[in-house]
């Protein structure tokens, strides 16, 4: 950066990269969660502080952080999954406080497709990211489905089912984060992620002679 009244030219330092932490906290929160549907682990107060805190408020602060880097999908992805994550706590939650009921299995299940559509919306983002990315919203797109029609039909396999399918999606996202706090110490690709082509995307519409 220049100083004003100087010829002397200081080089500004790089930014930080926000991603590995909203994909961590994404990834990490998935697992454990997961661990719950697939039948591993009752649903209990680790689950709820990590949804809380982690999935939660350091998605949401790694979403602010991507407004400065100019990322419009990382900052719409990581915000909404944050606040996904703390609405969830709130549903599983308020209903032990006694101030609401809880909801109805059908709100439930409707309440996860709805996060579904939206994940599929991203997933068409993702189609010029890395193959770690679409991998990612792919599954995640998956879980939302699998769970939501498991509280609409009333299937409980289809939740332990989602739980697998989770755990795999959760740790897809670890893996990204991974590879992404490696390149930016080695300052070099470690882990591959499958890049996207640089080429734009183009459709030849073909013209009759």
């Amino acid at each position: 950066m220049a100083h004003i009244g100087s010829t002397e030219f200081v080089p500004s330092r790089p930014k930080a990269n926000p991603a590995p932490l909203g994909l961590v906290a994404f990834g990490l929160t998935t697992i454990l969660l997961n661990l719950h549907n697939a039948g591993f682990l009752p649903m209990g107060s680790a689950i709820l502080a990590m949804g809380l805190v982690f999935g939660g408020l350091a998605q949401i602060l790694a979403g602010m952080l991507e407004f400065g880097t100019g990322n419009t999908f990382g900052l719409t992805a990581f915000i909404s999954y944050g606040a996904f994550w703390i609405s969830l706590v709130v549903l599983i939650a308020m209903p032990s406080t006694g101030i609401v009921a809880a909801s109805t299995p059908a709100m439930v299940g409707s309440y996860l497709l709805l996060w579904g559509l939206f994940t599929l919306i991203m997933f068409f983002g993702t189609l010029r990211a890395t193959r770690a990315h679409q991998v990612i919203f792919a599954s995640l797109t998956v879980l939302f489905a699998l769970l939501g029609l498991a509280d609409l039909m009333a299937i409980p396999s289809l939740a332990v089912i989602g739980g697998y399918e989770g755990l795999f999606c959760g740790l897809s996202a670890v893996y990204l984060a991974a590879a992404e706090i490696l390149e930016a110490q080695f300052g070099h690709e470690v882990l591959p992620v499958g890049r996207a082509s640089p080429a734009p995307m183009t459709f030849a519409v073909p013209v009759a002679a």
